[in-house]
């Protein structure tokens, strides 16, 4: 090989560097020449976590990759700055689809997708089931059942599929009681009755930790006229007094009084440092700058915190939001103590859950729905169940759903991983 070959030779691949070189530096560092707006740009990248793990990642309609086995997790990268129609899918269960936004030098995250089996199965836990209530703690629920031309009370242990005897309406009165109310106590321990006898109102607490439990009449102390309400939250007791004032102890919180109606049911609820009072269907929420009530939402169905204590479900017959306590991190633009209007429904909503900290279980009409609270772009709800005239109960502690339907208790399959 001559000279002269040998310095046409490297000239050529001097040449070949110092135009391939710049171009890989850029491409390693996520340029890329974007053909639809006709310039070079930098790329963002995706990230993804998902229950069941596993679950396919489609892009625009192409699969890119499945979630890792240890994590639920994706990183895909190299997205040109645009919207992406994001879909995640596995067999047996429904899809969940989103547009999100890629946008330069940014990592777009969807953190907490769940998703929901297909066509989840029932099973019956008891078929002559009156009324149901579930415990605290979630691990047991105590049944009403027909007996006769009676009721009778019956405690099911869902930890062990296992029912046993509690109470007839004989124990409580031999010539027949009416069964008004009936709750736990905080620790699930004892179950307080509210009976109707001889057309007057008697109170009995149950306790649950002899066999067979023990029936005792309650002395119930009477609140005093002037207390409209009250409520312990941390060892400290808020009450509401006839003339209006809100107090913690003995120390008086509004400057301004509330306007107390005669005959009127309220009800305090404090969540974190949020109090809030209902008057019947009305929602205060308790101003602690300006010392008094203002108005927060009307007409009030219920409200529920979440499990993760940063948010809290308020509903109405057709419409449910969300009330978040704190910032969310994955959510850096929602500002702290955002309301986020969810859904607005056409059938009536019986009554909401949260699912987890990131999704709700309700019911509207005779269907049972799974909803996200993920409000980039449209949110993804799917059926999981119909029954006529349900009332339903979603449980945290075995991740079932239970509905009693036509005096039938049906427990679901486990609807969460």
């Amino acid at each position: 090989m001559t000279k002269r070959t040998r310095t046409i030779l490297f000239l050529v691949c001097l040449f070949l560097f110092l135009l391939i070189a710049p171009t890989a530096i850029f491409y390693s560092q996520g340029y890329r020449f974007d053909f639809e707006t006709k310039k070079i740009t930098q790329t963002g990248g995706l990230f993804l976590k998902a229950e069941p793990k596993q679950v396919e990642v489609f892009i625009d309609g192409k699969l890119k990759k499945k979630t890792d086995f240890f994590f639920g997790s994706a990183l895909i990268e190299n997205l040109l700055p645009k919207k992406y129609k994001i879909q995640i899918k596995k067999e047996g269960y429904y899809p969940w689809e989103k547009n999100l936004e890629i946008r330069e030098k940014e990592v777009a995250e969807a953190r907490k997708i769940v998703l929901i089996p297909e066509n989840p199965s029932f099973s019956i836990l008891d078929d002559k089931v009156k009324e149901f209530w579930p415990s605290p703690n979630e691990k047991m629920v105590v049944l009403k059942e027909a007996d006769g031309d009676g009721w009778a009370l019956k405690l099911y242990d869902l930890e062990n599929g296992v029912k046993s005897h509690l109470i007839e309406e004989k124990d409580v009165y031999s010539k027949g009681a009416d069964l008004l109310g009936l709750e736990f106590s905080p620790d699930s321990k004892e179950i307080y009755l509210n009976v109707g006898v001889k057309e007057q109102e008697k109170n009995f607490v149950l306790g649950l930790d002899k066999v067979p439990p023990v029936l005792t009449e309650r002395k119930i102390t009477p609140q005093t006229e002037d207390i409209v309400t009250s409520q312990v939250f941390n060892g400290e007791n808020y009450y509401l007094d006839s003339s209006g004032h809100l107090f913690k102890n003995e120390e008086r919180l509004t400057e301004k009084p509330f306007p107390v109606k005669p005959e009127t049911k309220y009800a305090l609820e404090i969540f974190q440092n949020f109090l809030f009072l209902h008057e019947g269907q009305v929602l205060y929420q308790f101003n602690p700058d300006l010392k008094s009530f203002e108005k927060f939402f009307e007409p009030i169905k219920d409200l529920k915190i979440s499990p993760d204590y940063k948010k809290i479900v308020y509903f109405s017959d057709y419409e449910i939001w969300i009330l978040f306590l704190e910032k969310i991190n994955d959510q850096p633009k929602r500002e702290s103590r955002d309301k986020l209007f969810l859904i607005r429904l056409s059938e009536q909503i019986k009554d909401c859950f949260w699912l987890n900290s990131d999704y709700l279980i309700f019911n509207a009409a005779n269907k049972t729905k799974i909803a996200e609270i993920d409000d980039r772009d449209r949110i993804n709800v799917v059926d999981v169940a119909e029954f006529e005239n349900p009332k339903i109960f979603w449980n945290q502690f075995d991740k079932k759903l239970y509905v009693l339907s036509d005096s039938n208790l049906y427990q679901s399959e486990r609807l969460l991983p």
